[in-house]
């Protein structure tokens, strides 16, 4: 009986990692008859049994309550102790004690089989990894895949086997090895499925979305996601762990929203699970998000947290739990001395561990805080630390050479940007220089600063240039436009630096040239365009480009004879002026208007615009009067619909991200007799009718399905797409903005694996057109993706629109399309007939989609 009992336990595990609700209870009923008979072998493993299914059930308290409990029982074989001790070093591990774990893996060694001991390996790289013996981690994975791939192949020599597969491939993830963490987690996956271990095989799965971003495949990985949280599902403790590891590596990919997104899901779950050491990880991920998107109180809270936890459990990251910390003060304190030296002992700290990346820019921030204080001692020698030439250029210490560059946003502790030491590695996209371990965009900054220092301003400028070049060579690797924007950004204070550098020659042709050069990095373009290139290409429009430079907002007017440079206003003033009248455009189209509104009387909406436009347009008025205009927005002018101002209302505006995507765009093919295919989405009173009016208005039309696929075939054959539906724009994740469809939601993430030949794409949606930037010169949200991907005109909405005003406003402006009016000239008149405003057109808006029969004639077609 006792034989038999020993064989449904040992059955019971083998079975925890195919299903291990099933195996729960099988293990209960044979622990029950195991004490009934005093079958103590049997009950020690019983016990093992439960708690591996608990463990993959995600109840890491009750799994070691078991492995505890099979541990203490008397007159058990001391092998089948030991067994119980390998299992334990996983959950206590997972449960925050690392070390203890590896105590626990020490005492159960002397009683092990080889190949039970090759079982503990795998176990015990995974405590050395959360210590950040890498190294050591992968070495033990090593020998126990040795031993592992001679064994006589039982399903639990397969479990163990592709959980060191898996085990090993999450190290080399951690250690930036994509290639062989993917080979070894791919064969995990393959190992997993071909033994029927379909929950092993669902956490090989799991790590996709992370190795998927870290290649810059977003659509992929989040594809992959999608799969795993359908898979995951009854899992609790292991969907919230594949969720931040997704979320750590969105961050890394400087995708904060979307990582934020991830970790509001995980953190509950892993506390709920008791996960401690994923759990503390979280919240250094969470503390590094809150601080990238400005939160900078919630983020000193929570890396608080994050830095005891990852302490007691003697995980390195603590010291990036630290940094945090530090960052999140500077953001909300003043400068000060104790600031200084916290920053430099926190350089100097993560310098003497494994994070040189992280401690060059902490220096470099430390350089900046000291510049702050008046201490050009200090910020001269840690950026000599940075710029491995300036020993020998040996710097002037006199603050003197500094007052031409007071006004430099690098310079200003308010505009120190709160990097995520998980970003830190990458920034601006620059990899360790091999001889020092400082990132090379790092030292280009820091050589800047010095040569501000000495008051070489043709010295900066050349190093500026340098890591910007760097900058866009790194970014411009990746397709996806998120992706390629989050990597630029990081080149922000660099950025601004020369922009600063730029303002203080007070030539708008520097100033227009590093505007564009900035906006060309963060577009994925090769530079940015020439004066003349922009002057032959505008004949009698003019092109308006706004810039931000510290807290005031400037303005450059380029007509074909001439370049003007105003500073405007300041940034806060203009923003507080476009949420009011987007606040108030919101009330009117939701007929929810002030007295007078639209009916006579006072207008609040018209109060508004002409504040805005004597804020913007006022000291450039007789530059622009009477021309049809190419806008270049900058910060909060996003967001702004421009047609509302009274000076632009029934004139041509074309809305585009830098002066070089409007002339990329120009040069889109366009046809006589243009294809133009429309779609209706659910919901909505007049879709339908909107569709019929727009395919009336037009010779060569198809209709289509509101559906997914169909819409995807529509992309890549219409010249004119006409999409008439709800829209859903995500300010955070602004990738995840949405058109609603009959079978569900085409999002901006859908587009970046489809080119988009349409010359013009029509979004009858409300919000369609907003965007959130995280680098001037790439907006995102669905147009700046449309845009992104081929199209050469968007037009989209920016407020709610009424159902009937969308229906009318879209059904004139197609009839003037199919006349042969250009997009912006086309919804400039059918906005102003109609009196619907919020409607936006963006990229090249000036020439026709339509050639009309007299233009053909004139041109001898």
């Amino acid at each position: 009986m006792t034989e038999g009992l020993v064989a449904r336990a040992e059955e019971a595990i083998l079975q925890s990692g195919m299903d291990p609700a099933r195996a729960l209870d099988s293990a209960r009923a044979v622990f029950a008859a195991a004490q009934e008979a005093g079958a103590v072998e049997a009950v020690v493993i019983a016990l093992r049994a439960m708690a591996l299914a608990c463990r993959e059930l995600g109840d890491l308290e009750t799994a070691e309550s078991h492995l505890r409990r099979a541990i203490a029982t008397s007159g058990a074989p001391a092998e089948r102790l030991a067994q119980a001790r390998l299992s334990l070093v996983s959950v206590r591990t997972q449960r925050g004690h690392p070390l203890q774990a590896l105590r626990v893996a020490a005492m159960a060694w002397a009683y092990l089989s080889p190949l039970d001991r090759a079982k503990l390996d795998t176990q015990r790289a995974v405590a050395l990894a959360h210590l950040g013996r890498h190294q050591e981690a992968v070495a033990s994975c090593d020998r126990a895949l040795a031993v592992l791939a001679k064994a006589p192949g039982t399903i639990d020599d397969q479990r163990f086997r592709a959980g060191g597969l898996l085990n090993r491939g999450l190290v080399h993830a951690y250690q930036g090895r994509w290639t062989q963490a993917t080979r070894d987690i791919a064969s995990c996956l393959e190992l997993s499925q071909r033994a029927g271990l379909a929950h092993l095989a669902r956490l090989a799965a799991a790590n996709l979305p992370f190795l998927a971003v870290r290649q810059g495949d977003i659509p992929a990985a989040f594809a992959h996601y999608r799969a795993c949280e359908d898979t995951l599902f009854g899992y609790p403790e292991r969907l919230a762990t594949m969720r931040a590891d997704f979320a750590g590596a969105l961050l890394a990919a400087h995708l904060p929203g979307e990582a934020r997104a991830m970790l509001s899901l995980a953190v509950p779950e892993l506390e709920a699970a008791g996960a401690q050491v994923a759990l503390a990880e979280a919240r250094l991920r969470l503390a590094q998000v809150e601080l990238v998107t400005g939160d900078a109180r919630q983020a000193l809270a929570v890396a608080r947290r994050a830095e005891a936890e990852l302490s007691a459990q003697g995980c390195d990251s603590w010291r990036l739990a630290a940094e945090v910390v530090l960052r999140a003060r500077l953001a909300l304190e003043p400068p000060s001395r104790e600031l200084l030296e916290r920053l430099l002992a926190c350089a100097h700290d993560l310098a003497s561990s494994s994070f040189a990346a992280e401690a060059a820019a902490v220096r470099l921030a430390a350089a900046e805080l000291a510049l702050t204080l008046g201490d050009t001692e200090t910020a001269t020698a840690q950026l000599s630390l940075l710029d491995p030439e300036a020993a020998a250029r040996r710097p002037a210490r006199e603050a003197r050479h500094l007052a031409p560059l007071l006004d430099a946003p690098a310079l200003s502790l308010r505009h120190l940007i709160p990097l995520a030491s998980a970003q830190q590695a990458a920034y601006l996209g620059g990899e360790p220089d091999p001889c020092d371990g400082v990132p090379s965009p790092v030292r280009w900054h820091a050589a800047a600063l010095l040569a501000g220092l000495r008051g070489d301003s043709a010295a900066a400028f050349a190093a500026v240039h340098r890591g910007l070049r760097e900058v866009g060579s790194d970014a411009g690797r990746f397709d996806d436009p998120s992706l390629r924007a989050h990597m630029a950004r990081a080149g922000h204070r660099l950025a601004s630096f020369g922009l600063g550098l730029a303002i203080d020659t007070r030539e708008p042709e520097s100033v227009f040239a590093w505007a564009e050069r900035w906006r060309a990095v963060a577009g994925g373009r090769p530079d940015a365009p020439g004066m003349t290139a922009v002057r032959s290409a505008l004949a009698g429009a003019a092109l308006v480009e706004f810039v931000c430079h510290d807290d005031a907002l400037l303005v450059l007017v380029i007509t074909a004879t001439g370049i003007t440079l105003r500073r405007v206003a300041d940034t806060a003033t203009v923003s507080e002026a476009v949420v009011r009248l987007r606040y108030g455009l919101r009330r009117a189209s939701l007929g929810d208007a002030a007295p007078g509104g639209r009916h006579g009387g006072p207008n609040p909406v018209l109060a508004e615009a002409t504040i805005l436009q004597r804020l913007l347009l006022e000291e450039v008025a007789e530059e622009i009067d009477g021309r049809a205009l190419v806008i270049v927005p900058a910060g909060p002018l996003h967001t702004l619909p421009w047609s509302v101002l009274p000076c632009l209302h029934a004139r041509p505006v074309s809305v585009v991200p830098s002066a070089a995507a409007w002339l990329a765009a120009r040069e889109r093919a366009r046809r006589a007799q243009p294809l133009v295919i429309a779609a209706a989405g659910p919901g909505l009173r007049h879709a339908a009718t909107e569709v019929e009016r727009v395919l009336a208005a037009h010779r060569r039309t198809e209709l289509v399905r509101g559906r997914l696929a169909d819409v995807a075939d529509a992309l890549g054959r219409a010249d004119v797409l006409h999409l008439a539906a709800h829209g859903t724009f995500h300010s955070r994740s602004p990738l995840l903005s949405s058109i609603e469809l009959e079978d569900g939601p085409l999002m901006a993430y859908d587009l970046l694996t489809h080119d988009c030949p349409p010359r013009l794409v029509v979004l009858s949606a409300c919000d369609s057109g907003m965007a959130r930037v995280p680098a001037e010169g790439a907006p995102l949200g669905l147009a700046g993706t449309f845009l992104a991907r081929g199209a050469a005109c968007v037009v989209a909405g920016l407020i709610p629109v009424p159902d009937d005003e969308a229906l009318a406003l879209m059904t004139l402006f197609h009839n003037l399309i199919a006349a042969g009016e250009p997009p912006a000239a086309a919804l400039a008149t059918a906005s102003s007939k109609t009196r619907v405003p919020g409607f936006a057109c963006f990229g090249a808006g000036e020439h026709p989609v339509v050639v009309s029969r007299s233009r053909r004639d004139a041109r001898g077609r």
